[in-house]
């Protein structure tokens, strides 16, 4: 077993495990205020907070996805031998997926969240770019078999409508 200090400074045992799940996918993204980040990928983004021992580190998961929350006081936050920090951003991003990529989109500039770019589609899909509030990219993409799907079906409820 292993601890870490609750905001209440309370002490927190956890289970020290030897098997892992496999199926999980952990990513880490270096964040300016753990705080901020947490609020960001729960309340925005579906996912559901693991560990916090804010301001140095905290998980969040969303189905197999585990997001490390890694801040400057966190071991990896921790400079280089060569002097260099660690830092937010880039161009490495998570991608997470959705039915409806326009209207996703639109209900999140609703509620004040920025993006780097409008929705963009190719061969794939469509896809854009949403930034935490570290400067962190999110990649919020819609499968080409979706967007052809809908609009199969939006065509369809045109012609019923037009013939009722």
């Amino acid at each position: 077993m292993f601890s870490v200090k609750t905001r209440k400074n309370e002490s927190l045992d956890l289970k020290n495990e030897t098997h892992m799940d496999t199926d999980q996918v952990n990513v880490r993204y270096m964040v300016e205020d753990v705080n901020a980040a947490i609020e960001f990928y729960t309340k925005y983004l579906g996912f559901t907070i693991g560990i916090n021992a804010a301001p140095a580190f905290a998980d969040v998961t969303r189905g197999n996805l585990r997001l490390l929350l890694s801040g400057r006081k966190s071991s990896a936050g921790r400079a280089m031998p060569d002097g260099t920090l660690p830092f937010p951003g880039g161009w490495n991003r998570i991608e997470l997926v959705f039915e409806n990529l326009s209207e996703e989109v639109e209900k999140l500039k609703a509620q004040g969240l920025h993006f780097r770019n409008d929705i963009v589609t190719g061969p794939g899909g469509s896809q854009i770019l949403l930034i935490d509030p570290s400067g962190n990219f999110i990649e919020l993409f819609e499968p080409k078999e979706v967007t052809e799907a809908h609009k199969k079906e939006r065509a369809t409820n045109a012609v019923g409508s037009a013939h009722k």
